[in-house]
């Protein structure tokens, strides 16, 4: 089977990978919006549908197209990708000394059947000091919540209750299990 993955990062195109068949890369071009007041587990729902949608259908001939979008969210607020550094340091300091929660919504779209699921996992921050975080800053430029739990960020994470390949950006261990049922 033909499968594609609707990203352009990096990170989940590595999960994948661990899976072990091969896989082509289509980045998605969707509008990204929300509507006001959607939770977080619908929110990644919908712009994981539409990520999927909008790659299948430049699809030529079968494919599993299987898309994802990862928010955290933390204290009622959603965290996407910081537009600059100093919008990075600010979600940071929203997040030190706290526990907030990461959400990927995955749609994985064949035969214009669709698995639509999301994940959530709890992660805990121990208080960032101030001389750290610019570099962290920097380092979370291109993640939601400005930080990638496997980059230098990591070492200010005490703990999680979920899914770590979930806080990077794909649950691998729930497309896995998908996958062997026939998706």
């Amino acid at each position: 089977m033909r499968i594609v993955l609707a990203s352009a990062s990096p990170r989940r195109a590595k999960l994948l990978a661990k899976l072990g068949f091969p896989f082509e890369i289509v980045a998605p071009e969707c509008d990204e919006s929300l509507p006001p007041g959607i939770a977080p587990a619908p929110a990644v729902k919908l712009l994981a549908r539409r990520k999927a949608e909008t790659v299948a259908a430049r699809m030529q001939g079968e494919a599993l197209v299987i898309a994802a979008d990862t928010l955290v969210y933390c204290d009622g607020e959603f965290l996407g990708k910081p537009t600059d550094v100093d919008h990075s340091g600010s979600m940071l300091l929203k997040l030190s000394g706290k526990k907030h929660e990461v959400y990927t919504g995955v749609c994985m779209l064949n035969h214009g059947k669709n698995d639509l699921f999301a994940e959530k996992t709890t992660v805990w921050f121990e208080e960032i000091p101030q001389a750290d975080l610019d570099k962290l800053a920097r380092d979370g430029l291109d993640k939601a919540g400005a930080y990638g739990i496997q980059g230098l960020a990591g070492a200010y994470i005490s703990r999680i209750n979920g899914s770590y390949d979930n806080v990077v950006g794909l649950p691998l261990a729930a497309i896995r299990r998908k996958l062997a049922n026939g998706v």
